[in-house]
């Protein structure tokens, strides 16, 4: 078949018009996909009605280029010399998304040159596609050295983090007119899609407070296999800091903002504010974007690991490629009728957000196990190693909660504050090397309480023996008598009395004043003595009091001290390193039951 000349011609027109599109498209998306040092453009030079386009990613990977107008600059509107560029979004997507949560980051550019990130929108519950964008100069601005370790305590004269920025900023009178928007407006950060991987609904419903106030969304979603691309990311992907990896992950998700010198800018604000930090960096994979009139989000999937970030400041984060920081090993197990369930995953080491995340590891190990159910008494067991150090041990019974409120709530609370109490030590920062959990659910509420006590005799001799007989009820149940045998001191003072105490563990623990004492600690070594000191709340305490007072200096207790030598201590120790109680335990025997002991009761032995 012959076919003209003409004929052909025809056909080859559209596909130069193909080629000729193509090329047009890679000219205005190649901006948004230089990892190399991008071209700024100066926030000195931004004027009203300037048009611009900013690259996210709405589902997949496909990086997508949206335009905007620029509003004006509000100078000194986040802090002194940190200024926001304000913006209107245009198109079909961001007119029916509005701004989305994910979209922080997301790299704005005019006439072609690198302007800054996207970091706010307009308000709560509003679709409207207003936002602020953080001027890249200030993005670039931040620290370049390595930080140290965040430090566990906050030193008397500083300012703890602040945080994520406030959470309302107020737009000024002048502004509102000039944005077409009511009276009363105000910007707020843009959310960051916090993904929860193997937690159940209540879990996070618990937690989920905890993070809000810094500006995260909470949402389930998933993790993807790691790939060999995860690494060549380009401005406008999504990357993920990561919390928790593992059998229960937990990553905090935004959009790539620039890639200079090696160094990845990302979020365009703070995720926590904590300044320097430890945490992986994690491939985002958005399977897509959530419209909602109560608040857009990006639902995304975490991908393979490709480096770590170690700023997190008032502009952005920052981060590189490479090689991840060191996480903490948690090998949490669930006992159940068919044998245990384990969960094996890790955690980022930071005072002040690895004990939440303990916390709401523990209860949704346990709500999410087949034999957990409300009314049941719950036992945690454990251990935690800290380099160069003792271990912490744990071991403590739960009963169930008369209140609306879940019963491992309980469990989780007693994990916290462990881990808060370690890492808020003012002796040296906590080396977490692992952590090994293990919760059984065990069937009623166990739960005695003491209701009397009495002697078999009530007058002994220095050295004899004598069955103290306490009386116990248990809940719902009739009462049971429990002997615990204790004896006489052989240098008891004859014609004196001596008190014998029946107690739960509470009443011993607040007696000896040692685990509320921190403050005349001198090392992190002490602190692990007296946690491992306290008393389980599983055991019958009985205990022998004498009239001689007991010093507490530092973790030792130090009994029957004579006055000379409590002078002799307290001055040379000073105010603060010593404390002197009234009474001093001349014995302490204890019964152990497979029951909660709640109460006390005190009896008078007369020493002849």
């Amino acid at each position: 078949m012959n076919i003209s000349k003409t004929g052909r011609l025809a056909r080859l027109f559209p596909s130069c018009n193909r080629i000729l599109l193509a090329a047009l498209f890679v000219s205005l998306v190649a901006p948004a996909l230089i990892a190399g040092d991008p071209e700024i453009f100066p926030l000195s030079q931004i004027q009203p009605g300037m048009k611009g386009e900013a690259y996210t990613i709405f589902a997949g990977d496909q990086i997508e280029k949206f335009d905007l107008v620029v509003i004006g600059v509000m100078p000194n509107f986040l802090a002194p010399k940190e200024s926001i560029i304000l913006v209107q979004l245009l198109g079909p997507k961001v007119e029916h998304t509005g701004v989305v949560a994910g979209m922080s980051g997301s790299p704005v550019y005019i006439d072609g040159k690198l302007a800054g990130a996207l970091s706010l929108k307009l308000g709560q519950f509003s679709k409207e596609p207003l936002a602020g964008v953080t001027p890249i100069e200030n993005i670039l601005s931040l620290p370049k050295g390595q930080p140290g370790a965040m430090r566990a305590e906050v030193m008397p004269g500083e300012a703890a983090p602040s945080g994520q920025m406030e959470a309302r900023l107020e737009i000024p009178s002048d502004w509102v007119s000039r944005a077409g928007i009511s009276g009363g407006s105000f910007l707020t950060p843009i959310e960051s899609p916090l993904v929860f991987s193997g937690f159940s609904a209540l879990a996070i419903r618990q937690f989920e407070h905890e993070f809000a106030a810094y500006g995260m969304a909470a949402t389930q979603g998933g993790s993807v296999d790691a790939r060999s691309d995860d690494g060549n990311i380009r401005p406008g992907d999504m990357v993920s800091a990561v919390l928790l990896e593992g059998d229960l992950s937990l990553n905090a998700s935004c959009t790539v903002t620039a890639i200079v010198d090696g160094r990845v800018y990302v979020c365009g604000h703070p995720l926590f504010g904590f300044g320097a930090v430890q945490m992986p960096m994690a491939r985002g994979r958005v399977l897509t974007t959530l419209s909602s009139e109560l608040e857009s989000t990006k639902i995304v999937n975490v991908g393979g690991t490709i480096g770590s970030f170690n700023q997190d400041r008032v502009t952005a984060v920052v981060g590189s490629l490479g090689a991840a920081p060191k996480l903490i090993p948690i090998d949490m197990t669930v006992a159940t009728p068919d044998g245990d369930k384990h969960l094996a995953f890790r955690m980022i080491s930071n005072p002040k957000i690895t004990p939440i995340l303990m916390g709401i590891a523990a209860l949704n190990g346990l709500i999410q196990s087949s034999v957990y159910g409300e009314g049941t008494t719950l036992h945690l067991t454990g251990g935690i190693d800290i380099a160069g150090h003792s271990s912490v041990t744990l071991d403590n019974l739960f009963p169930p909660m008369d209140s609306f409120v879940p019963d491992g709530l309980p469990v989780a609370g007693a994990v916290q504050s462990t881990f808060q109490r370690i890492f808020s030590n003012q002796y040296e920062t906590a080396n977490i090397e692992r952590v090994t959990l293990r919760m059984e659910s065990m069937p009623e509420r166990r739960q005695m309480t003491i209701e009397g006590a009495w002697l078999d005799k009530s007058e002994a001799e220095p050295g004899d023996t004598v069955n103290v007989r306490v009386q116990l009820r248990p809940y719902r149940g009739s009462p049971v008598i429990r002997d615990v045998r204790i004896e006489i001191p052989p240098q008891a003072p004859r014609g004196t009395s001596m008190q014998i105490l029946a107690s739960d563990s509470g009443t011993l623990n607040r007696m000896s004043v040692v685990s509320g004492s921190q403050a005349r600690l001198d090392s992190l070594e002490q602190l692990i003595s007296v946690l491992n000191r306290e008393r389980r709340n599983n055991r019958l305490y009985v205990t022998l009091l004498g009239s001689s007072p007991t010093m507490v200096v530092q973790d030792k207790v130090m009994p029957n001290v004579p006055a000379s030598q409590i002078n002799l201590l307290d001055q040379r120790g000073g105010p603060a390193s010593s404390l002197v109680v009234r009474q001093s335990a001349a014995g302490e025997w204890s019964l152990p039951l497979d029951q909660i002991v709640q109460g006390s009761t005190t009896l008078t032995i007369q020493i002849k």
